[in-house]
């Protein structure tokens, strides 16, 4: 049964006050609406902060995003990755600093596979992306290719993070997975086709093992079922910002490794051979050859050539090719899932 609300009243005698007291009674009277309008005011916004929070988590995520998400879609970056304009050696810089920040972030999903805050959510035979790098790095520099590959400092941030976050507040490490996760799942199917069509690689799919989902068979219901599953984490109402918060800290740290990859290419340009750059693409036909018979001849040449001419020399033009893959990675993908 509802109780009724009974306010505090006041009472004068009538005829007892006079004209300073009817002021100081009107004065009174106007702080005292001032203050249940400043009350009701408060308890508005209170209300309406918890029926925001009460949204589903990936819509929180989607709305948290969104203002990054515009201001990354309208960069050059992003135009012109679409336009198919990327070159060899910046994939293959991206495509190394992805293999650092997967596998940080995948160690970490192990370590709380069986943790209630993420176990709903763990999808290793659909999502996992740290084997599929190793085949597409394997193609790209060949057998040794851990010892070629650069980690530039800002991944190795974004790596730590991931490590911090898994081993003391795994609560938020679904942050990093789904904005990772399905935006690769989504946006990154729009960009294996540009990918193979720019850097012309084979379209049996070498070298484009990241952007192949082979456990998932319907990506569109397969996001309908990992959002409900992230929808069903039991989170209180401080735990959910800070996911949010969390969410916002993740694409902030792609946005530096976009900056460190270009200071990395600026550099190579500078020194006439960008670092750690110097394996040339293989494919497994060249590979084979070498197993089976003497060095490639003129054809293996021409490949190589073929993908060494499509390199543009123009330092501003490259590194803003590279920074194009990997925005387009976490920003075309975001808004897609």
């Amino acid at each position: 049964m509802r109780e009724l609300d009974c306010p505090a009243q006041s009472f004068t005698i009538p005829g007892a006050e006079g004209k300073e007291g009817g002021k100081h009674k009107r004065e009174k009277t106007a702080g005292k609406q001032r203050s249940e309008t400043t009350w009701i005011n408060m308890e508005t916004s209170r209300m309406h902060s918890s029926e925001s929070m009460s949204k589903d988590l990936s819509e929180l995520l989607k709305e948290a995003t969104k203002e990054v998400h515009e201001q990354a879609e309208n960069t050059p970056f992003m135009k012109n990755f679409q336009k198919g304009q990327v070159s060899l050696q910046e994939f293959k810089l991206v495509t190394a600093s992805l293999y650092f920040i997967y596998s940080a972030l995948e160690e970490e999903i192990e370590r709380n596979k069986d943790n209630p805050v993420y176990a709903p959510v763990y999808f290793p035979a659909e999502l996992h992306r740290k084997a599929a790098l190793e085949q597409d790095l394997e193609y790209f520099y060949g057998s040794n290719w851990r010892d070629e590959i650069p980690c530039p400092e800002a991944t190795r941030k974004y790596v730590e993070r991931l490590h911090y976050v898994g081993k003391n507040h795994p609560e938020l490490l679904v942050a990093h997975a789904y904005t990772r996760y399905l935006g690769d799942l989504s946006g990154g199917q729009v960009l294996k086709k540009i990918a193979q069509k720019a850097l012309q690689l084979p379209s049996t799919g070498e070298g484009l093992a990241f952007f192949t989902f082979d456990g998932v068979s319907n990506a569109t219901k397969f996001k309908q079922l990992y959002r409900s599953r992230m929808n069903a984490l039991e989170m209180d109402l401080a735990t959910k910002k800070r996911v949010l918060e969390e969410a916002k800290e993740a694409f902030l740290l792609n946005i530096q490794v976009f900056e460190a990859l270009q200071e990395l290419v600026s550099k190579g340009q500078e020194n006439s051979h960008p670092p750690q750059l110097k394996a040339e693409l293989r494919t497994r036909n060249v590979n084979k050859s070498y197993e089976h018979g003497p060095a490639p001849g003129k054809e293996s040449e021409r490949t190589n050539r073929r993908h060494t001419d499509m390199v543009p020399t123009t330092p501003m033009v490259r590194w803003i090719l590279a920074l194009s893959f990997l925005a387009m990675t976490v920003a075309v993908g975001l808004f897609a899932m």
